[in-house]
């Protein structure tokens, strides 16, 4: 009975121990996000899901590489609100060398229950700013910046972060580089990759609700979670120039379809770029007025189907669309600057298919026309009752009533049409069809 004991004392320590290594090996399991851009709709949609699924499979924490210049403020606050109502450690690491965490990404970066900046990174800048990223005036103004400032205020007040600094990245939109960001508290650590960090942080205390978790990371298992297909492409289109390319060929496609009935394709290609191009701007600080003068770009388009200016409409809606271009982003918001090469390439493909269109019409309009009346002009018949001057000539497999233009015209005889007039087609002889003399018999 003893030995029973004894072996069952050792399969009992034996079986404690497995679970001890199975909830190590759990907990050193760590997943890993990447957001790379502005920080739209669809990021905030990917972060969520992906800390839910963390969340879900119970992993050690969730690790976030951040390099963005900002992006829309929905958004950002959907993101810290996943990262508050996270069970597992929210580690936020603004990575590579050069990236940074500016605007929104600097409210994310300080949500986050550790803070950790690569080298020659940089954060702050996180004043608001209107759509197009202008500065906001008078009340507004005021109401905007408070907001963002108590917000952003109390996001670091409850990590333990520079508080004070945080209201003056909102109010006077004041940056720190890596080296500084530490020195002022703003965030926890410097590491130059993700390793090292996950080495410094090993054994850190950080609060989650009412509990404290020490974080176990040290030569932890990083899971990389990826966006979807969806996601992939949705993000890709929210950028600017994607923005500015589809709304071109969507604007192009429906110029095509409405010049062109009855072709569909373009029709179809062109409604579909066009909505994806409104979606990616609806995920941007994009200028209204931009989008004013790239929709009047459109209409001078039509219009110059309709309207015989000579190309005066075509080069006005070729004017519209550059400054539409340019106009679309704010020159003062960072990282949603629109390609100038691209603007270029626009306005000068949609210059020569515009002159190509214009040439096509001119060519068409001096045709000589192939059918109805006009198409009979210049064509031969054949004269079946003698023009004297009216009489019938057979064309075009039909008879028609015919008037001589030059003269009597015997039957038989090949007649060119000149015009038509109602009913009538007015004609000349091809060759000299007068009656010839015949000649005096000789006299003996």
């Amino acid at each position: 009975m003893r030995a029973l004991f004894r072996w069952l004392a050792m399969l009992g320590c034996c079986l404690t121990w497995l679970a001890g290594s199975a909830a190590w090996a759990q907990a050193a399991r760590i997943t890993e996000l990447e957001v790379r851009g502005p920080i739209t709709p669809v990021v905030a949609g990917y972060v969520e899901r992906g800390i839910r699924a963390a969340n879900d499979q119970r992993l050690a924490a969730v690790l976030v590489r951040l390099d963005t210049p900002g992006g829309l403020d929905t958004a950002m606050r959907d993101i810290v609100q996943a990262f508050e109502a996270s069970a597992l450690p929210v580690i936020v690491y603004v990575t590579p060398p050069g990236a940074r965490a500016a605007s929104a990404g600097a409210f994310i970066t300080m949500a986050a229950h550790v803070a950790a900046m690569a080298p020659n990174t940089a954060i702050g800048a996180a004043s608001p700013v209107g759509g197009g990223g202008e500065e906001i005036k008078g009340t507004m103004k005021a109401k905007v910046t408070n907001d963002a400032a108590a917000y952003l205020r109390g996001i670091a007040t409850s990590r333990g972060r520079n508080a004070a600094w945080a209201e003056r990245a909102v109010r006077e939109a004041v940056s720190a580089s890596a080296e500084e960001a530490v020195k002022l508290k703003v965030v926890d650590l410097v590491a130059p990759d993700v390793p090292t960090l996950l080495d410094r942080i090993d054994g850190r205390k950080v609060k989650i609700g009412d509990r404290t978790v020490i974080l176990k990371t040290a030569d932890a298992d990083l899971r990389p979670f990826e966006m979807n297909g969806i996601e992939r492409f949705l993000q890709s289109i929210s950028d600017p120039s994607i923005a500015l390319l589809l709304l071109n060929i969507g604007m192009l496609g429906l110029f095509f379809e409405l010049s062109n009935p009855g072709l569909i394709i373009p029709g179809v290609v062109g409604g579909i770029c066009l909505l994806l191009g409104l979606f990616a701007l609806g995920t941007l600080p994009i200028n209204a007025a931009g989008i004013a003068l790239i929709g009047l770009a459109f209409l001078l388009f039509v219009a110059e189907l309709f309207v015989p200016s000579f190309g005066a409409l075509a080069v006005g809606g070729i004017i519209s669309l550059v400054l539409g271009a340019l106009m679309l982003v704010a020159p003062g918001t960072p990282g949603f600057e629109v390609s100038r090469p691209l603007i270029a390439t626009i306005a000068g493909s949609t210059g020569l298919l515009m002159a190509a269109l214009g040439y096509m019409a001119v060519r068409a309009q001096r045709r000589q026309a192939t059918t109805g009346r006009e198409g009979m002009i210049g064509e031969t018949g054949e004269v079946r009752q003698e023009l004297n001057p009216e009489g019938q000539v057979f064309t075009h497999g039909e008879l028609w009533r015919a008037v001589s233009l030059g003269g009597p015209v015997p039957k038989g005889a090949q007649v060119r049409i000149e015009r038509v007039e109602d009913l009538t087609l007015y004609v000349s002889p091809l060759i000299d069809a007068s009656p010839t003399l015949q000649e005096a018999p000789p006299h003996d």
